[in-house]
């Protein structure tokens, strides 16, 4: 399949990047690493244009930036209420959503929380805030810049978050544990927006299918010091 320009009008590909996800992008604002630059890097190869990374530190202004088009492309979860806005790929990685509590809550497992007077902690219009928002009926969800942020200002039952740093606080913070069970799956894409046309949006489902299909992604993520086991299985496997 031939280039797309239509991708990148400016002659420069804008990759919107969100710092908040650190399975997905490491290193720091002055430096950024992670798979979604390299992603963003080898779409920018492939087009034969440079790449400029905007960054930001939560998935809803990434998602924001590709609407608003301060932004030709994204890296997110994938969700309908996204998808209303945004074309995607197939997922090239797959996490998993986990809560945090305090040693002394009663809550064993991911799939007692929802329940009549447990507060749970999220970031702000994050994947999972928009998962439990339509799943939970019985808890509350309390918004804030971070799950486990607000989760310590408030004094919430519950955090939270992706499972990775989730785990990384628990681990960080004595007198707190992960629930068993994740709450969701929450697989990870590139997105661009709908007003391209379809030839732009199927080469870029094209070249991530390709990057899946190789094993590209997994490398990446054993490069900057993930599981590869994290990869999404190609299409039809």
């Amino acid at each position: 399949m031939t280039t797309t320009p239509d991708l990148a009008p400016s002659g420069v590909l804008r990759a919107s990047i969100n710092l908040g996800n650190a399975v997905l992008t490491n290193g720091s604002a002055d430096d950024p690493a992670g798979i979604t630059v390299d992603i963003a890097q080898e779409l920018g190869r492939r087009l034969g244009v440079p790449v400029e990374l905007v960054l930001w530190d939560a998935a809803r202004k990434s998602v924001d930036a590709v609407r608003d088009g301060a932004a030709d492309v994204c890296f997110l979860a994938v969700d309908p209420v996204r998808a209303e806005e945004l074309a995607f790929s197939s997922p090239y990685v797959l996490i998993e959503g986990a809560y945090a509590v305090r040693d002394a809550s009663p809550l064993r497992s991911a799939s007692e929380v929802d329940r009549d007077g447990i507060r749970i902690g999220v970031k702000t219009g994050s994947a999972y805030d928009l998962h439990l928002t339509r799943e939970i009926t019985s808890a509350e969800i309390v918004r804030g810049s971070d799950g486990v942020d607000v989760f310590e200002q408030e004094g919430l039952d519950v955090a939270a978050g992706v499972a990775q740093p989730i785990e990384a606080y628990v681990a960080a913070n004595p007198g707190l544990r992960v629930l068993d069970g994740a709450f969701m799956q929450i697989p990870q894409a590139v997105a661009i927006s709908r007003r391209h046309d379809d030839g732009t949006i199927a080469w870029v489902g094209s070249v991530v299918d390709e990057l899946i299909e190789s094993g590209w992604v997994g490398e990446a993520l054993a490069r900057h010091g993930h599981d590869p086991a994290l990869a999404a299985p190609a299409e039809g496997h």
